[in-house]
């Protein structure tokens, strides 16, 4: 039996829809009918050679659900037919550190979706079980599969940030991370700012929940922070550093700046601002897949919802190149 997929046949080549047959079922891993697949900014990783090990041709993906279509050897629970979910946590060795830890996000020899095997820019992928999320039936597919990344990295970043109900706690930017942020602080009961660029932006802040809008481009973000009695998190979900390190004065005593948005350059910050408020900086990696099911149970729950684009899949490498742009609203997701 043959399918679809979409691979990068090296580092830096176009997207191309090729035909491969359909893959086989290893032990410990069940294959997945592909019902929808998020297009994440991280797939540059796999498109441009950015990860270490890669081997190519390699298909994207980590923003996957669907079907159990066949169930591998030595596979626990899962069955065929059920409605699953993977991630950016696409397994994990077992017997390392972190394993034995219990931090499977920072497992050495952890595995990722469309980076260490076959994700989900196809029509059928295999995994192991231990990345599975159960997907409640009340999500669609398009609307659960960017609740993988997107979704996991900003709800368990705010849930394990330390803010209590009640606090100020600010979402800097409000694009594909920000606008899921923006709804998770506000459905945890944080006194919620959103800060983007422009008063075109005022209108979806307020649309998401958030109680206070700032436009960095007409207010200091920091001082506005400030007169609120300065934020005990501020959730940076933008990728430019320079804006991360602006907003941080903005920080009250206790306060955290928490990186979501991943960039190559220093974040500056005086150590006298740190110090002199007991305040820090720190990053967070996305979850495991029990954490997927916590954020999709949440979702479902509080009524968070993704605004998103769906392309088919014959029209990936168009959808990659519109996510790349910016100008989505606000996640690309492929359908087969």
């Amino acid at each position: 039996m043959r399918m679809k997929a979409v691979q990068v046949a090296k580092p830096n080549a176009a997207l191309e829809v090729v035909e491969r047959d359909l893959p086989d079922v290893k032990p410990r891993h069940v294959r997945i009918k592909v019902q929808a697949c998020g297009i994440c900014h991280s797939d540059v990783f796999t498109v441009a050679g950015l990860f270490p090990g890669i081997q190519y041709p390699r298909v994207p993906g980590h923003e996957v659900v669907g079907i159990i279509d066949a169930v591998g050897e030595d596979v626990p629970d899962w069955k065929e037919g059920m409605r699953v979910g993977v991630g950016w946590h696409g397994g994990h060795c077992g017997h390392c550190s972190s394993c034995r830890r219990g931090d499977f996000v920072t497992c050495v020899r952890g595995q990722v979706s469309g980076i260490a095997y076959d994700g989900g820019y196809a029509e059928y992928m295999v995994a192991p079980y231990e990345a599975l999320a159960a997907v409640p039936d009340d999500l669609k597919a398009e609307d659960a599969a960017p609740l993988l990344c997107a979704g996991i990295t900003t709800f368990n970043a705010l849930r394990h940030s330390g803010a209590r109900p009640g606090d100020l706690v600010a979402v800097l930017g409000i694009g594909g991370l920000g606008h899921l942020g923006v709804q998770y602080a506000v459905k945890m009961g944080f006194k919620t700012v959103a800060i983007a660029r422009g008063a075109d932006k005022g209108p979806l802040a307020k649309k998401l929940g958030a109680h206070l809008y700032i436009d960095s481009t007409a207010q200091d973000p920091a001082g506005e922070l400030m007169k609120l009695g300065g934020a005990k998190v501020i959730l940076a979900t933008v990728t430019d550093a320079k804006t991360m390190s602006a907003v941080a004065p903005g920080l009250g005593i206790n306060g955290k700046l928490l990186v979501v948005g991943a960039s190559p350059d220093p974040i500056e910050v005086s150590p006298m601002l740190l110090i002199g408020g007991r305040r820090s900086i720190a990053g967070w990696p996305s979850g495991t897949a029990m954490d997927s099911e916590d954020t999709l149970r949440f979702s479902v729950l509080s009524n968070v919802r993704l605004m998103i684009e769906t392309f088919p899949l014959a029209q990936a490498a168009e959808g990659y190149e519109r996510m790349m742009s910016g100008k989505a609203r606000f996640r690309v997701v492929l359908v087969p």
